[in-house]
């Protein structure tokens, strides 16, 4: 990208969103990028607008909103409803809503670590090749020890960049990156479609495998930090990963010639090590359980096909999907 100055809009689905989200919100607002409005000559990013993509508009607080924003025109909400939320769907929706250089996406739990981050995850943009960015995720003060040992597999402290040259070598990972946190040039996302929708879950990765099979290289940007981790019990960690399946299984052209079993594999084993190292080995059959119920969950994922309509929704933690599905 030859622009000497970039735009960048952000993009939030929100569901029920609560004070976390304000919280967010306020701190998209006082990042080291300015405003539009409020460039100065010398600015080489810019912040031009938020859209807020709300779905059912009774469980949204206009009251908190508006304290946040303050009257600024820069934020824009719309709601939807339940039925018309798409993973892919509405981001694209958003998407078309922008003018900017740089669609910049975000999940209402993510919370940025400092002021810093829009600055960090926009900068490798402005290389050629360089398509899509996104951040380093951190675990909360709430996560265990299993929690935060996985975001440190999965984030490390050291920036990637990743293209069709290293799929030999990285194999699935070539393709990982996350809508948790995550900046798009906008002409590289219209030019190779968008989002696909009616998906059940994985648009992100799903995107990024036409980014690096068309040629264009993902960064990794580490210094560009959100805070987001989650205690799953182990029926979330079924069905989140019975998502992962279907999706998998869905798209897969994409998937299915490409090693990611292994990745899962290491992960256990080092998990494993680094509890045995920090004295820690009585979490061993929590890991052990977790990951059994992640392995499960995929494999029926992967054959969702041959289950009732019933069992898929009572397998899946996105049940609204299958409403939507004839069959």
């Amino acid at each position: 990208m030859d622009k000497l100055k970039l735009s960048v809009d952000i993009i939030i689905p929100t569901y029920h969103p609560n004070e976390q989200f304000y919280v967010l919100l306020d701190k998209l607002l006082h990042q080291t990028v300015r405003i539009a409005k409020e460039a100065k000559e010398q600015d080489q990013i810019n912040l031009n607008k938020i859209f807020i993509m709300n779905t059912e508009e009774q469980y949204f607080n206009k009251a908190r909103y508006e304290e946040v924003c303050r009257g600024l025109d820069l934020v824009e909400v719309r709601h939807i409803t339940r039925t018309e939320f798409d993973h892919g769907g509405t981001r694209n929706y958003a998407a078309s809503l922008s003018k900017a250089d740089i669609l910049m996406f975000l999940t209402q739990d993510a919370m940025p670590l400092d002021e810093r981050l829009i600055e960090n995850l926009v900068k490798p943009l402005k290389e050629e090749r360089v398509a899509v960015t996104y951040a380093r995720q951190l675990a909360n003060d709430q996560a265990g020890e299993i929690e935060r040992y996985t975001r440190t597999f999965n984030y490390p402290d050291v920036n990637v960049r990743k293209g069709k040259e290293d799929l030999e070598r990285l194999g699935i990972k070539t393709y990982f990156c996350s809508n948790v946190c995550a900046a798009y040039k906008r002409e590289v996302y219209e030019k190779l479609g968008g989002f696909v929708t009616q998906t059940i879950f994985n648009e992100d990765m799903i995107f990024a495998s036409k980014v690096i099979q068309s040629g264009y290289q993902i960064e990794y940007a580490s210094n560009a930090c959100v805070i987001h981790s989650h205690k799953y019990t182990y029926r979330q960690q079924f069905t989140r990963n019975f998502d992962l399946g279907v999706s998998q299984r869905q798209y897969r052209e994409i998937f299915e010639n490409i090693k990611s079993e292994s990745e899962g594999i290491a992960l256990v084993k080092k998990t494993m090590k680094h509890l045995i190292k920090k004295k820690k080995a009585y979490l061993i059959p929590d890991l052990v359980l977790q990951s059994g119920f992640k392995f499960l969950g995929y494999k029926a994922g992967l054959r969702y096909e041959k289950l009732s309509k019933k069992t898929r929704k009572r397998f899946s933690m996105n049940k609204s999907y299958w409403d939507k599905q004839v069959n």
